[in-house]
């Protein structure tokens, strides 16, 4: 195959929204372009950091008695995505704090959150990424959940964000993550 130039994108949030998450009892999308169920939220601004889609392996090397490599087993693997949330607002805070420690007044929109050790629940997220060359990518991870949350830091200039690491675990498929590329016109 030779080298084509039309292949190389970058990414970039839709104009609609980047990341979605959802219950994970919710139907998770099953391609690139087909609407999202209101059951999705839209989660707002993200830094100019982006998302970073990490995976990590181990392996044991297995060695026979004159010490060559006979074989080599993967030991290990995980995936995580990371980003930072910039937006202050309910859902973004039911991520990070959990969905039982955020409560909102209905008439005046107050927001009260809870930080405790409570453990998180797992979730359904969804990445939707704008490329270059009219093309969509959605990255679908079908559970997922926050596992490490950085410094909330509160400085002038600064927006104030809620960086968050999401930790994967397999599908029923055995599956960490879905991703769906398509043209659109």
């Amino acid at each position: 195959m030779s080298n084509n130039a039309s292949n190389v994108s970058v990414g970039k949030p839709k104009a609609s929204g980047g990341i979605y998450s959802a219950a994970i009892t919710e139907t998770a999308p099953t391609d690139a372009t087909t609407a999202l169920a209101a059951t999705f939220k839209g989660l707002g601004y993200v830094s100019d950091a982006g998302l970073t889609n990490t995976i990590e392996t181990s392996s044991e090397k297995i060695t026979e008695w004159g010490g060559d490599t006979v074989l080599t087993v993967r030991t290990s693997r995980d995936e995580t995505f990371k980003f930072t949330f910039i937006e202050t607002n309910a859902d973004v805070l039911k991520e990070v704090y959990g969905q039982s420690n955020v409560t909102v007044t209905e008439e005046t929109g107050d927001i009260a959150v809870l930080h405790n050790a409570a453990e998180l629940d797992q979730r359904l997220y969804v990445f939707e990424i704008a490329m270059t060359g009219k093309r969509v990518k959605r990255i679908v991870v079908p559970l997922a959940k926050v596992d490490e949350v950085g410094d909330v830091v509160y400085a002038a200039g600064e927006p104030i964000g809620y960086e968050v690491t999401l930790a994967t675990s397999p599908d029923a498929a055995g599956n960490t993550a879905y991703e769906y590329i398509a043209a659109v016109v």
